[in-house]
């Protein structure tokens, strides 16, 4: 009960506003000039530190802290998320589609739009990207 109160607690808070457009549809394609974008960021301890507290504030809660897609609103919710811990999950998407994602959404994530920085959004690609780099979490039965 308390996990589906956060959960429409959430989706008021972070969902679409009037102002802000809904995410798009989850076969919605990303424009070819969105997927060529190259990362022109070089991550720093300080823009990596940040980057993992908006993850943990904004993301965590479907994606799960290490981004194994089990967070805590995924049941509640009914959704299946990638297990970004998985090397083969993100191998065919280019940089420029994970921003065009974390910046428009996708089906049921709600886009972060103007609220971040390009930089911030390009320093979540990094971060997403290093959730592979990390491995699986042993904890799993």
């Amino acid at each position: 009960m308390l996990k589906t109160l956060f959960a429409v607690a959430a989706l008021l808070l972070f969902g679409p506003s009037p102002q802000q457009p809904a995410a798009k549809p989850a076969d919605a394609t990303i424009p070819a000039e969105a997927a060529r974008m190259v990362n022109p960021v070089t991550p720093t301890p300080e823009s990596q530190a940040h980057v993992k507290k908006v993850y943990g504030y904004d993301c965590a809660m479907c994606h799960g802290a290490n981004g194994d897609g089990k967070g805590d609103l995924v049941a509640d919710m009914k959704l299946k998320l990638k297990d970004l811990t998985d090397p083969a999950a993100l191998k065919d998407m280019t940089d420029g589609e994970l921003f065009y994602i974390i910046k428009n959404g996708k089906g049921q994530m709600p886009s972060e739009g103007d609220r971040a920085k390009p930089e911030d959004l390009w320093n979540m690609v990094i971060l997403v990207r290093s959730f592979a780099r990390k491995g699986p979490t042993a904890a799993t039965p």
